[in-house]
């Protein structure tokens, strides 16, 4: 079922009418929210609807039902901006919203409540501010195109967000009154964060969608030194997968890499130093959490080929160290697990980045044994991929941006050849056409990853967009850094709230 697209809200005194406009609108129901009772319900329109008193909005979507001390507040996307199409489905990302209450005056609290609630709803503003919630009223951008693939025909039927994979869906506690009642399925609409590029390109005289898209998510969700490592469930702080699309000529071929915090029970919390040091928690079960996490990603992707980009001495030193002997220790077999360590910053000082085809090198066999994911114009899948790069660094940014544009770029030549769009031996930056889109749009994936995570764009996108380290882009890090200094220790304790 597709969700309502366009609708008309209806503020009235009592309660919330909210129509559907266009085709969506023509068995004439409304839905009715008491601004009381919260009751939701599906009404027929008789024609007194919509009220007099009623003020009236032009809405997109329904984020869902957000709970403060004041009460209820209805948030409602009014501004959207459409990213383009995956096949014949249009993905939009929400531009604006507005949070408005359900009780009519905050004369019930006290004074010291009544200010609290200006604050956690400043709060929820500034979070719904942060850029990249996207959405589809009849496309499930939650899911990977392999993962769609492999589901039921009766799965498909299902409506989106009971469909939608919950470890996405950022608005699924706000859509719970919601989607308790399965006839208003067409007004619950899940909100992926991320990042969603698509893009027409070419090569010579081919022309195909190049698209990215990267899913975070909303388990162990939070700001960069307050959400670090895993939770008591095994989720990783700051978890993304990331797939990168290509369709052409009614053919589509895909590749997931992930990224996420290294799966170890471990915390970094502001001290005003640059770099606070990390720090392991002595009263957990590493080895339980570690295996919790791999376990899951497991069951989602396959074989996991771990790549541990921190450094092997400093202050990194004793995470990289847990971490590979919680690998060794495991019990995981090669089938399954695979633990790679490549200290970045001291394999690629003094701008020595082309030693980083060291680490592609011994990755080379990993990811020609997972492959990648292909279909057919009859939507017969040709080949499946049957394992994940995971990389991280600290903060999974900035040294995984460059290692997962450098993985992304060898998988898609593969593709590029496999489609006849370019010949054996070349390579995408053989092509002017394409090169500079390729480059920037995993640089601006890149920027909207650290933006989300630590409120600056990213370090190091100078190599992604231009394929060499600069001087500008050491200064342009260096202003960066200084930005986030700031932030991760003045402000970012009031965006994790």
């Amino acid at each position: 079922m597709v969700v309502h697209k366009v609708l008309r809200l209806y503020i009235a005194p009592e309660k919330f009418y909210i129509q559907p406009l266009g085709q969506e609108s023509a068995d004439g129901r409304v839905l009715e929210i008491d601004r009381v009772s919260q009751e939701l319900l599906l009404i027929e329109n008789h024609g007194q609807i919509p009220p007099r008193t009623a003020e009236v909005k032009e809405i997109y979507g329904i984020v869902g039902i957000l709970h403060l001390l004041a009460g209820p507040y209805l948030v409602v996307i009014t501004k959207r901006q459409s990213i383009g199409f995956i096949f014949d489905d249009e993905i939009f990302q929400m531009k604006d919203f507005e949070i408005i209450p359900f009780p009519k005056t905050t004369m019930h609290l006290t004074e010291s409540q009544n200010s609290d609630n200006k604050i956690f709803l400043q709060m929820a503003r500034n979070a719904f501010k942060t850029d990249g919630f996207y959405f589809s009223y009849n496309y499930d951008i939650t899911h990977s195109i392999q993962r769609l693939h492999n589901t039921s025909n009766d799965f498909q039927q299902l409506p989106l967000y009971e469909r939608a994979d919950q470890r996405f869906v950022w608005n699924h506690h706000m859509l719970r009154l919601f989607s308790v009642q399965p006839e208003l399925s067409a007004y619950t609409l899940p909100l992926m964060h991320g990042f969603v590029k698509i893009e027409k390109a070419s090569i010579k005289s081919f022309i195909f969608d190049f698209i990215l898209v990267s899913r975070r998510s909303c388990y162990r969700a939070g700001t960069r030194y307050n959400i670090r490592g895993l939770d008591d469930q095994g989720e990783a702080a700051n978890f993304c997968e990331t797939e990168q699309i290509i369709i052409y000529n009614g053919e589509v071929a895909s590749y997931l890499q992930t990224r996420g915090s290294i799966p170890l029970y471990w915390s970094q919390y502001p001290t005003i130093k640059y770099k606070p040091k990390p720090k392991l928690n002595a009263s957990k079960s590493h080895s339980d959490g570690f295996k919790k996490h791999i376990n899951t990603q497991l069951m989602f992707y396959g074989k996991q080929i771990l790549v541990n980009l921190i450094d092997t001495k400093g202050g990194e030193k004793i995470l990289g160290d847990r971490f590979g002997v919680e690998c060794k220790n495991s019990g995981y077999t090669d089938v399954h697990l695979k633990y790679i360590a490549f200290d970045f910053h001291k394999e690629c000082s003094k701008m020595r980045w082309d030693r980083l085809s060291l680490l592609m090198d011994e990755l080379k066999g990993s990811l020609e044994d997972m492959a990648h994911f292909r279909m057919n114009r009859a939507r017969e899948a040709l080949l499946e991929q049957g394992g994940v790069v995971r990389t991280n660094c600290m903060d999974c940014l900035d040294r995984t941006n460059v290692v997962q544009s450098l993985i992304a770029r060898s998988i898609l030549e593969k593709q590029l050849q496999d489609f006849k769009i370019i010949p054996e031996g070349s390579f995408i930056k053989d092509y002017d056409s394409f090169e500079p889109i390729f480059r920037n749009v995993w640089a601006d994936n890149a920027d909207m990853m650290a933006h989300q995570y630590t409120g600056t764009g990213a370090l190091k996108t100078d190599f992604t967009r231009t394929g060499r380290r600069t001087k500008f882009g050491l200064l342009q890090d260096g202003y960066n850094s200084m930005v986030r200094y700031y932030k991760n220790n003045f402000s970012d304790g009031y965006r994790q709230v």
